[in-house]
């Protein structure tokens, strides 16, 4: 790692002028957003709204339902609602620490919170094969509506796996999102993609940043045209100054969860975008 290669030939290039008419169209790369003064600011018109106490939180998540499945790097999110709602109580069910699945409920509020991790594969923890269920199946079990809200996030367990893995994951997934949204239109739905990590030697073998970041492409093919809201982790994570960790820091795991719940209440002015898709 880290040991320059030497050029096996001519170690300089050419560049040639463009030509007449030509464009760079095809090479622009818009960033999905920046941060200010420690606040991430979207550039897809999204306004980043600021949940910084629990009273704007609950108030928020007032009446609603949100089912969040995935990795550990989506059960940051459901530690961050019970650290700082603290209504927002966890239900003991009993479960695998780390596997789930959890259950925190705000009974004066009416919001209810769940965790469950995807199914197989899974390498940060045992747990018991009638405790695994898989996306696709929870999603066809959900009624869904205008009060529902669900939150899906998998990528770092399926980087030590052949893509084709995670192409037919993704696409019962999506099948399964779809369905959800046909019988129950105003159910709101979230992908977080996945983010950069630091590496061990044998780490950037098997799962580095690389094969996220196919997966990553992957992700956004799969869902393109797809009526679901984006968290964009990978820009996220590397637009921050703080270093690059499969579990994020928690200044950015808050810049995350207030684009969820900007999702989920959005200002006025962001109602027109309500239809905005994965591009």
């Amino acid at each position: 790692m880290k040991v320059s290669i030497p050029a096996s030939g001519p170690a300089s290039f050419d560049i040639i002028p463009k030509l007449k008419g030509e464009t760079n169209e095809s090479v622009k790369i818009s960033p999905a957003g920046y941060y200010y003064k420690g606040a991430w600011r979207a550039l897809d018109g999204t306004t980043v709204r600021q949940f910084n106490n629990a009273t704007a939180i609950r108030q928020c998540l007032k009446g609603k339902v949100v089912h969040l499945y995935g990795d550990s790097t989506i059960r940051q999110w459901f530690e961050y609602l019970i650290a700082k709602t603290p209504d927002l109580k966890m239900f003991d069910l009993k479960s695998p620490i780390r596997a789930g699945p959890y259950m925190a409920l705000d009974f004066k509020n009416n919001i209810l919170v769940t965790y469950r991790c995807h199914g197989t594969p899974i390498l940060f923890t045992p747990m018991p094969v009638s405790q695994t269920r898989h996306i696709t199946s929870e999603l066809r079990g959900l009624v869904g509506g205008t009060s529902t809200v669900v939150v899906i996030g998998l990528w770092a367990h399926f980087t030590s796996f052949p893509v084709e893995v995670y192409v037919r994951r993704l696409l019962n997934i999506r099948r399964a999102v779809v369905q959800l949204l046909n019988r129950a239109p105003g159910t709101l739905v979230i992908i977080r993609t996945a983010n950069p990590k630091t590496h061990t030697l044998s780490e950037t073998r098997t799962s580095s940043d690389w094969y996220a970041l196919q997966h990553d492409k992957v992700l956004r093919a799969i869902f393109k045209g797809v009526n679901v809201r984006v968290v964009d982790a990978w820009e996220m994570c590397l637009a921050h100054y703080l270093p690059h960790s499969l579990h994020p820091q928690p200044p950015i795991i808050k810049n995350m969860m207030d684009v969820v719940l900007s999702y989920i209440c959005p200002p006025a002015e962001n109602l027109k975008h309500t239809t905005k898709q994965f591009k």
